[in-house]
């Protein structure tokens, strides 16, 4: 009996040896946006990012150190001036997209963690979660599971979806980046400058709004459910392409029908502008005969999902051109150079 004891006691000093000297690893558990609980490395130093508003929200938290890859429709998608506001991002390895990934040149590069859209095909992560990777799908958007993996999600209550959503994906990003306070501060600012929007533009009537067009190429547009048809709102327009849902191409019948007063074209496609105001097609519409067809600054990101300098720079300066009497006394240079020194480190200066 006492041998067979003693036998015993061995064994488990032996495996508490083991134990102690095995490496020592933690893990979190997140839930990401479309509901999926991911285990994640309790200190993430090498992170992949497919999907572009987690890439400029990390260029904002100043976490690029972090990443080692990236989507390749990234100049596509952030404009090929936004390099100057991230020079490393040529350099780095582009082992997939919004849509796709190359798991042998993602394995490569030994990331801790795999940003996605939340539209990413489910045998797309369900590849990379195989590959023994920790997948983390961001949609800035608070919709259930169901919805949360469609391009143009139902959504029924879509201030409080983008609100809530815009939050809860800052700090699932800055959890995982190690940038807590920067999100915290993102956050802030953005709710800072809805409200002077919205206290100034409270008492104009719905029938008085301008009828505003968000103009992309091939006359695609955005419509409910997508931030930036709540930007527009927020700013005191009327999105005349309001009847559609999501992100969609549209026809030159509908345009004209809808006869916007202004059109608003995002920086990132200044060939559009030059198009609308020269094609024959578009000069019977109010906008182009009175000029009001406006190339929107990079800062103001009217993209399907909320970017956090389109919310507390983009709403204001969109609200200041649709109603400059009401806005004599902001400067919109002062404002974004503010954002600029503590998100990009620098002062705004309109790429040239």
């Amino acid at each position: 009996m006492i041998s067979r004891l003693a036998f015993v006691a061995k064994i488990a000093i032996a495996i508490s040896g083991l134990l102690l000297s095995a490496p020592a690893w933690a893990d979190r558990l997140v839930t990401d946006q479309i509901g999926r609980q991911v285990h994640i490395p309790d200190v993430v130093s090498r992170v992949v990012i497919l999907q572009h508003q987690t890439l400029n929200i990390a260029v904002q938290m100043d976490a690029m150190d972090k990443v080692v890859g990236v989507l390749d429709e990234w100049k596509k998608q952030l404009g090929a001036n936004y390099v100057r506001l991230a020079p490393q991002l040529p350099n780095l390895a582009m082992p997939g997209g919004l849509t796709k990934v190359n798991i042998e040149e993602l394995l490569k590069l030994k990331p801790d963690v795999v940003f996605v859209t939340n539209y990413a095909p489910a045998d797309m992560v369900k590849q990379i979660e195989d590959a023994g990777l920790a997948v983390v799908a961001i949609s800035l958007l608070d919709v259930p599971p169901a919805e949360a993996v469609k391009l143009n999600p139902t959504v029924k209550d879509e201030p409080a979806a983008i609100d809530a959503g815009f939050a809860t994906g800052v700090r699932l990003i800055a959890e995982v980046l190690d940038r807590k306070e920067k999100g915290e501060a993102m956050i802030a600012v953005t709710k800072k400058t809805r409200k002077l929007v919205a206290d100034r533009l409270a008492d104009i009537p719905e029938d008085k709004r301008v009828a505003t067009y968000m103009a992309n190429p091939d006359l695609s547009t955005y419509g409910r459910g997508k931030y930036t048809g709540l930007m527009m709102e927020r700013a005191g327009a009327r999105n005349v392409a309001n009847s559609i849902a999501g992100f969609k191409q549209v026809s030159m019948e509908d345009v004209l029908t809808w006869n916007p007063a202004v059109i608003f074209v995002q920086e990132r496609y200044p060939a559009v502008v030059d198009e609308i105001r020269k094609a024959d097609s578009w000069q019977t519409i109010d906008a182009v005969k009175n000029g009001k067809v406006y190339l929107m600054p990079e800062y103001a990101k009217a993209w399907g999902y909320p970017m956090p300098e389109a919310m507390a720079l983009g709403e204001l300066w969109m609200a200041k051109e649709l109603y400059p009497e009401r806005f004599k006394d902001i400067d919109m240079q002062k404002e974004a150079d503010a954002y600029y020194r503590e998100f990009y480190r620098t002062d705004y200066r309109p790429a040239q």
